[in-house]
């Protein structure tokens, strides 16, 4: 590899890490048009193996509004990104892979306002599908394999996978 496309695909991990970032922080802070805005138009999300919808991204953001809305204490990691360069119509770099492992804790609202210990914390894998387009990396495809799943106190651990 020549020095220009090592710095290229270090570039392009780094948009690839951002994008994945940006993911996490919207889906954290309920802001449902930065969710939107990540996809691609024809981007999909698959939220089925978590108790879910699956569908084109505009419709999983306002199932996610809705049933997010009971935990406003919302935190997920994802972390072990491992990102897969793919290629499109011949040229390196068009498409991604990425498989994320992530730990989301979630809260319900104190009753003075204040965030709460954490009531429910699941974890699991993402699969993301990306594709290079004129206004950057976006996502094609979210899907969430949710493997595990803490109840509150006192109902134990629910192993999904």
């Amino acid at each position: 590899m020549t020095q220009r496309v090592e710095l290229a695909t270090v570039m392009d991990r780094l948009a690839v890490d951002g994008l994945v970032t940006d993911y996490a922080v919207a889906v954290d802070d309920g802001d449902w048009e930065a969710f939107r805005e990540l996809f691609t138009p024809d981007g999909r999300a698959d939220y089925r193996s978590a108790g879910g919808v699956e569908g084109e991204a505009r419709s999983v953001a306002a199932w996610l509004a809705e049933s997010l809305r009971a935990y406003p204490m919302r935190q997920h990691l994802i972390v072990n990104r491992r990102v897969r360069f793919g290629i499109l119509e011949q040229d390196t770099g068009d498409t991604a892979r990425v498989q994320a492992d992530y730990v989301s804790p979630m809260g319900f609202a104190a009753a003075d306002g204040d965030s709460a210990a954490p009531h429910l914390v699941c974890g699991g894998r993402y699969s993301f599908g990306l594709l290079r387009t004129a206004d950057g990396w976006r996502l094609r495809e979210v899907v969430v394999r949710e493997k595990w799943r803490r109840l509150p106190e006192g109902t134990g651990a629910a192993v999904l996978d």
